[in-house]
């Protein structure tokens, strides 16, 4: 599974931007969990927001209320929205993906500690 980002950019404290990641290189009837992270002023790298193979949403505390995860048109895309940004939201954001485990007959996402693709990254920079 391939994942490529895009969207990055600088804003000013309030903005907005909107990042997508398109995931390819698998067999589309399959599912996927896939999310958001974000490296922030050198910190270990953070789930900011996830999304579930069955549509359902998760956001990190700094995030909530303000970052919104959605599928794309194409099942294979993810979208964030991020709104009234912050200067420290600036970082490196990445989107992370891994297939779900099959439970008691349910797909079940893993912890994102063990999720096994990543793109490269896409930078945000909010100025103050």
């Amino acid at each position: 599974v391939q994942l490529t980002e895009s969207g990055g950019g600088s804003v000013t404290s309030g903005g907005s931007l909107r990042l997508s990641c398109v995931a390819s290189g698998y067999t589309s009837s399959d599912n996927l969990c896939m999310g958001w992270f974000r490296e922030v002023n050198g910190k270990e790298r953070e789930g900011i927001a996830l999304l579930g193979s069955d549509g359902t949403s998760s956001y990190g505390e700094s995030v909530k209320g303000r970052f919104t995860i959605s599928q794309g048109n194409a099942k294979n895309t993810v979208i964030l929205q991020m709104n009234s940004l912050k200067p420290e939201d600036s970082g490196l954001y990445s989107c992370g993906a891994e297939h779900p485990n099959w439970i008691d007959g349910a797909y079940t996402c893993p912890p994102t500690e063990i999720y096994g693709f990543w793109g490269q990254g896409t930078q945000v920079t909010v100025a103050s």
